[in-house]
């Protein structure tokens, strides 16, 4: 019925077959042999949206302050969107050049080159968390949520510097996870706004998000005769087959193929 009348993403029948599947074994505890025969919906393989250099830089320049800053980090490390929303003070490494991203994806962790032109940005970032940082410890407050197990390993973890959100949100939270009063790191949903807002003021008629600008350094740096596994490993892509698929969005084509017209004499 999803499937014929509905007709509803794959993502959403394998979601209600997941709780059926669910109900059936944990709840009732009634056990449906057949049920694991059902065929899942297959999830298709979409060419990702990709901008061209001269739409990054008209979406960009749409965009100012903190939110212009996260987005050049997107476009800048190829990060994704909570991964740039999550990265603590101790994981920007300036004086290397680079930003490690922690538990990304799988669990994995990962460096990824951190641009020039952002530097002094990112710097006056961190020297705006840490100052806000001084102010909630001077208040009583100053703890962020720590990963694992860490908080009970190392209970001062969580007031160390380090462990601060580069982008920290504009107000202390209850954290629904454990009810303590927290400085959680900015709303995504600021960033996907303000991007929204940008593409629109910028002229840019492709369905373009956050997770866009991840898709254009992968595809700008392929461009650019970068070497695929290098990209691979800077978007943290388990298998090889994922960033390939970035070879069918380049500028000439799958395999940067001259299209025969192309080759016609001008009459």
């Amino acid at each position: 019925m999803l499937a014929t009348r509905h007709r509803v993403a794959a993502g959403t029948q394998n979601q209600a077959l997941a709780a059926l599947l669910f109900l059936y074994r944990e709840v009732l505890e009634i056990d449906l042999p057949w049920m694991d025969e059902v065929v899942r919906a297959k999830r298709p393989r979409r060419v990702p949206v990709v901008l061209s250099v001269d739409e990054v830089q008209r979406l960009l320049r749409a965009m100012d302050g903190r939110t212009a800053l996260l987005a050049g980090l997107l476009y800048g490390t190829g990060m994704r969107l909570m991964e740039a929303m999550r990265l603590r003070v101790k994981d920007v490494d300036f004086g290397r050049r680079q930003i490690v991203v922690r538990e990304g994806k799988g669990g994995k962790d990962r460096h990824v080159p951190l641009p020039d032109r952002l530097s002094a940005d990112l710097q006056k970032a961190v020297a705006r968390a840490l100052q806000l940082h001084a102010d909630d410890m001077a208040g009583g407050g100053g703890a962020v949520w720590l990963p694992d197990a860490l908080a009970r390993k190392y209970p001062a973890a969580a007031r160390e510097q380090g462990w601060q959100y580069v982008f920290p949100a504009p107000r202390i939270s209850r954290d629904p996870r454990d009810g303590a009063m927290r400085r959680h790191h900015l709303d995504e949903a600021v960033l996907q706004r303000a991007v929204r807002s940008a593409r629109l003021r910028a002229g840019i008629l492709k369905p373009a998000g956050c997770h866009t600008l991840r898709h254009s350094f992968a595809t700008h740096l392929l461009e650019a005769g970068q070497d695929i596994r290098t990209i691979q490993a800077l978007l943290g892509h388990k298998d090889l087959s994922t960033t390939q698929i970035y070879t069918h969005v380049l500028n000439r084509g799958g395999l940067g193929v001259c299209s025969p017209l192309d080759r016609l004499p001008v009459a």
